[in-house]
């Protein structure tokens, strides 16, 4: 694991350190060739340079977000962003994590991709790569 994302979990009350664990375990297993680091204070997984994946402490649980998670066709990603194309899910528990359904979705997340990567460059305009 990434020592950065290690610290992080550390810094969690115990059930959150479970959930965040739990949740790099299976991002990392599943996303063999994703770069991993601390990124704006929580973690997150990058394909070629573009986000995808990440999860961060508030005050609902942790929430676990997929950067082009809108265009997943979903129901549990129930938390859609405003602007963007990013849709998350909120866990309080380690039990509530289906690692099954988290698989599927992070499949979905190197089929169906946005230009994060690229969007100051564009002037906040996204455009699909995948």
């Amino acid at each position: 694991m990434n020592p950065e994302i290690k610290t992080y979990h550390e810094q969690q009350t115990q059930e959150d350190q479970a959930i965040c664990e739990k949740l790099a375990g299976v991002i990392d297993r599943e996303l063999t060739e994703a770069e991993s680091k601390v990124w704006h204070a929580h973690p997150v997984w990058f394909l070629e340079g573009n986000p995808i994946v990440g999860y961060s402490k508030q005050k609902a649980g942790i929430r676990l977000m997929f950067w082009s998670g809108a265009d997943f066709g979903e129901e549990g990603l129930n938390v859609r962003g405003a602007k963007f194309k990013d849709a998350s899910v909120f866990y309080t528990s380690v039990d509530a994590i289906d690692e099954e359904t988290l698989k599927r979705w992070l499949q979905k997340s190197r089929e169906i991709q946005w230009d994060y990567k690229n969007l100051v460059k564009r002037k906040g305009v996204l455009e699909r790569l995948k």
